[in-house]
């Protein structure tokens, strides 16, 4: 009898990877759309870059779920990790671009504010570690870095924290959900630990 587990394994072989891409892609414009129209509040600039900033987060901790999901529980979705975590670069250098252009505008100030902020200096450190990522996430860097693809890619473990805790930083005053973010990072983090496998051979991660 099939179970549930194959039903799903099944139905995601049937899912391009490009709808995953057009469907995660689409908020850009739209949420961009909205500042400028006046969907977003007194202030569009901060809602748009507070909104991509908080997508790419998402979509980081997505792609870290990938291998705890077929570890413990045979849930096999690596075949969207690659979107996963370009997507989460997307909305990373949205985030920044609008920080960038659109808010601070000023180079000396930004240069100063990377320097003296500490939130935007972890969040620019987070940055700085995805950059190589996105740059190796296609078949000829795979094959030409071997093992040593899947070690650097583990750089999405520290990114993923100091996304979270830039997040946690940024928010004005003691709010639940960047903690929640936290967490769910941490959790993911530890269901990697080589004590909690599930008897299954270990797949590297990013």
């Amino acid at each position: 009898m099939t179970s549930v587990k194959d039903q799903l394994n099944r139905l995601v072989r049937t899912v391009p990877t490009w709808c995953l891409y057009v469907l995660g892609a689409l908020p850009a414009p739209w949420l961009f759309y909205l500042g400028l129209t006046g969907g977003l509040g007194v202030d569009p600039v901060k809602a748009i870059e507070h909104r991509y900033g908080e997508l790419a987060l998402q979509f980081l901790i997505a792609s870290l779920a990938i291998t705890p999901l077929r570890r413990h529980l045979g849930l096999n979705l690596i075949k969207f990790r690659r979107a996963l975590g370009l997507l989460c670069f997307f909305y990373v250098s949205c985030h920044l671009l609008v920080w960038l252009v659109l808010d601070v505008q000023i180079l000396a100030q930004i240069l100063k504010d990377i320097v003296k902020r500490p939130y935007i200096t972890v969040g620019m450190t987070s940055f700085v570690l995805l950059l190589p990522l996105a740059v190796t996430s296609n078949n000829a860097s795979i094959r030409k870095l071997g093992n040593r693809w899947r070690k650097l890619h583990r750089l999405a473990y520290p990114a993923a924290v100091l996304g979270a805790v830039h997040y946690i930083w940024l928010a004005k005053g003691f709010q639940i959900e960047p903690l929640v973010y936290l967490f769910v990072v941490i959790c993911l983090l530890i269901l990697r630990l080589p004590g909690l496998k599930s008897g299954k051979r270990p797949i590297s991660a990013t």
